[in-house]
């Protein structure tokens, strides 16, 4: 094989580059002209279709109006707390961490919370559990500790509010109750 000058190489090479980039525009030319269509999979939105269920969500603002509540609630009793808001799925939507709390009552209230909505029930009362299940301790993520209580609607929990830093886990789960009522309104 003949070995190119650089002259020979460069043009070679610049010429390559060219025809990529005029390939790329017309591709991208033809599909701005050409409407999208639709999925061949698509599957309608029908809530008559069994495939898929309709779910209650909090939205951001109703997550940080319950976490707002349940800080000011503790606030007027001068406790320094941090304050957790999850969704359905445990995923954090919102959390306050008040002037003074301390530090390890931030994790500790996302976990309660997350605890509050994977079981559907105040953490006092799943922290009774324990006598009966101990293992129940060991999945991740989880604190069997009062303070965490669950937002429901008709019965199903969408969310749940996790309150750590008080001197006790009734203060704490009586705050976290404060922003569930707070959603009430």
């Amino acid at each position: 094989m003949k070995k190119l000058s650089l002259r020979a190489r460069v043009l070679t090479g610049a010429v390559a580059a060219a025809a990529l980039g005029a390939g790329t525009f017309g591709a991208m030319s033809a599909n701005a002209s050409t409407p999208a269509a639709a999925p061949a999979a698509a599957v309608a939105a029908d809530t008559a279709n069994r495939n898929l269920q309709q779910t209650t969500h909090l939205t951001v603002a109703a997550a940080t109006k319950a976490a707002q509540a349940t800080l000011d609630a503790a606030e007027k009793e001068n406790q320094r707390v941090s304050v957790a808001v999850v969704d359905r799925n445990g995923n954090t939507v919102v959390t306050l961490r008040g002037d003074g709390a301390g530090p390890q009552s931030y994790e500790s209230a996302v976990k309660k919370a997350y605890t509050a909505v994977s079981w559907n029930a105040p953490t006092s009362e799943l922290a009774k559990r324990l006598e009966q299940a101990p293992n129940l301790k060991d999945i991740p993520g989880t604190l069997f500790l009062a303070g965490g209580a669950p937002v429901q609607v008709k019965g199903a929990p969408v969310a749940g509010i996790g309150v750590a830093g008080a001197p006790s886990g009734d203060l704490d789960e009586k705050f976290a109750k404060a922003g569930v009522a707070t959603l009430a309104k």
